[in-house]
């Protein structure tokens, strides 16, 4: 099966969103190269946040284009063969955890459509949940300007709201 088409199968999947879900896959079904980031009208991404549910803290980025905090994500990749596994590689890059990383049971925990400068104009990100061990060390990747762990009730002071439902949402289905 082709990344394609399991991103297909998993938005298919996907309960949530209904009204975002099927504008994704409308999106899918228009740009057969949706997938990856030389589609110009927009290509899906894959993102997970970092959690370590027994310690109450989420591991967020500082993006380093966007000087932002946010959870971990990016492009598709040719060696990716699913979503899961792509929000799963990004995670481990840009966390520097390399052991212990899981997801979350039950696919995509959202799905977030945002802007992003041209010559693209959006992100159709499907957001996962990445379970981390309580000893996890995070070490800085080059894709950020910083790196850190953030107690659930310091989220919204410090990130977007696409972070703070992300989070919200990850710690209902925990």
């Amino acid at each position: 099966m082709s990344l394609y088409d399991d991103a297909v199968l998993v938005l298919k999947e996907y309960e949530g969103q209904p009204e975002l879900r099927d504008l994704y896959l409308e999106h899918l079904a228009a740009h057969p190269d949706a997938m990856y980031k030389p589609c110009q009208s927009g290509h899906i991404t894959g993102s997970a946040l970092v959690i370590d549910p027994a310690g109450g803290r989420v591991l967020l980025t500082l993006h380093k284009k966007l000087g932002i905090w946010l959870q971990m994500g990016g492009h598709c990749e040719p060696e990716d063969t699913t979503l899961a596994g792509a929000a799963l590689r990004e995670a481990v890059e840009e966390s520097g955890i390399a052991s212990g990383l899981t997801l979350l049971p039950g696919g995509p925990v959202r799905l977030d459509r945002h802007p992003i400068p041209a010559p693209c104009n959006w992100h159709l990100d499907v957001q996962y949940a990445a379970l981390a061990p309580a000893d996890a060390v995070a070490e800085i990747s080059e894709e950020s300007l910083d790196l850190r762990w953030f107690r659930y009730e310091e989220v919204a002071a410090a990130a977007d709201t696409s972070v703070v439902r992300l989070m919200e949402a990850t710690r209902a289905r925990l």
